[in-house]
């Protein structure tokens, strides 16, 4: 590492660092606070009862929901395990089709594996060379299937690639064919402006963890909370949507990096300009570089990069060594050395797709850590090429 140099943390899609202002609410949380079950009926359960009705109040602006459209949780695989558990556990369901894309993340690509283990038919909607949702085939099946259909369960944004999908369309489709829409909202959530009930989805996640609280927290968003059913019984917590204790200091964290993000997200044009600088930056120095999605509306703060020919994994050693930690992919997919089934779906070659480096940032990033990546990248493709050609 060059001397003077700082640390950079390029894998914000992985987990969030955890917020300054949530940093700076907990060194004194924990010397002031109350501690108690939020449930409990004396004064410092109510207290903290109280508090969480306020971090809900806080959500819900932020989120553009009803208070009583959020339910607490651990974050966004619970969540999602819940809407799947809600709408298809239920041996009188009739409606025995589940759509999802093949780009989803693994948590519902397994939820939808064992559904179709309890004889529910899975169709997997196909994406375009740049990650997109073929919205077209969507609309194909739901006037083929709609009566037949229980849940669409289709991302906002990808955690690999970055790439935002037409959730409105799709929710436009879901409410003119009248079925059930879920979209995992959990790499959207914290990095782009969003609205719920403007959305038109019927179910939304996010985990603390991806926008700066704590890990272990999280949200359910729900169109409809007296028809959900939950799978975590409990005594009744979140209005018996959820229960269990409530992480509440998990939820305080949440709100305060929420209300953070309200705050900063007018910085997402400029993170956008960087971003693209970088990638121009890139492509003018390296002509077979690839970066994947770049046709596509993406998130503001994801590039994912390939040099062909050249292993991701070595390149991520080469900026690990030089204090920048980035992924080859998704955590979920980081210790396999293939192509991941994300850039499998958008027909990726495997010299590209092997190749990948994701790089993640937060919107209130150094103004130079672009500029740092970029020679880190370089030397380590200059590098890696040589000893590839040796």
């Amino acid at each position: 590492m060059l001397k003077g140099s700082y640390m950079i943390y390029a894998d914000f899609n992985g987990s969030a660092i955890p917020h300054e202002a949530v940093k700076a609410y907990l060194s004194t949380r924990f010397e002031k606070g109350y501690f108690a079950n939020p449930n409990a009926i004396h004064g410092h359960g109510q207290k903290i009862l109280a508090g969480m009705s306020k971090c809900r109040r806080t959500c819900a602006k932020v989120l553009g929901a009803d208070t009583n459209q959020i339910i607490f949780n651990s974050g966004a695989s619970e969540g999602i395990s819940a809407v799947f558990a809600s709408l298809l556990h239920d041996k009188n369901q009739k409606r025995k089709t589940i759509v999802i894309s093949s780009i989803e993340h693994s948590a519902v690509v397994n939820a939808s594996k064992f559904y179709q283990s309890q004889d529910y038919e899975v169709i997997v909607i196909p994406v375009n060379s740049d990650g997109v949702v073929k919205i077209s085939e969507l609309e194909q099946v739901l006037k083929k299937k709609a009566q037949d259909i229980a849940l669409v369960s289709i991302m906002a944004a990808n955690n690999e690639t970055g790439v935002i999908q037409p959730y409105q369309e799709i929710s436009k489709l879901c409410q003119k064919y009248q079925v059930q829409y879920f979209s995992d909202t959990t790499q959207f959530i914290g990095k782009h402006d969003f609205n719920f009930q403007e959305s038109g989805m019927d179910y939304a996640v996010l985990s603390g963890h991806k926008v700066g609280a704590l890990i272990g927290s999280g949200i359910l968003l729900v169109k409809n909370p007296e028809k959900l059913r939950p799978h975590i019984f409990g005594g009744g917590q979140e209005n018996g949507c959820r229960g269990g204790t409530q992480n509440y200091i998990g939820i305080e964290t949440l709100a305060i990096a929420l209300d953070a993000f309200e705050k900063e997200k007018n910085k997402m044009g400029l993170c956008l300009e960087r971003r693209l600088n970088f990638e121009k930056k890139l492509k003018e120095k390296f002509k077979n570089i690839v970066i994947i999605g770049e046709q596509a509306p993406r998130l503001a703060s994801t590039t994912l990069v390939a040099y062909p020919g050249i292993h991701g994994q070595g390149v991520q050693i080469e900026l690990e060594s030089q204090d920048i930690f980035v992924t080859t992919s998704s955590a979920c997919s980081d210790n396999e050395p293939t192509t991941s089934k994300v850039l499998k779906a958008m027909n990726v070659t495997d010299d590209i797709g092997r190749g990948v480096v994701r790089i993640s940032l937060c919107l209130g990033q150094n103004p130079d850590a672009y500029d740092r990546i970029y020679s880190a990248l370089e030397n380590a493709y200059n590098k890696l090429a040589k000893i590839k050609n040796y």
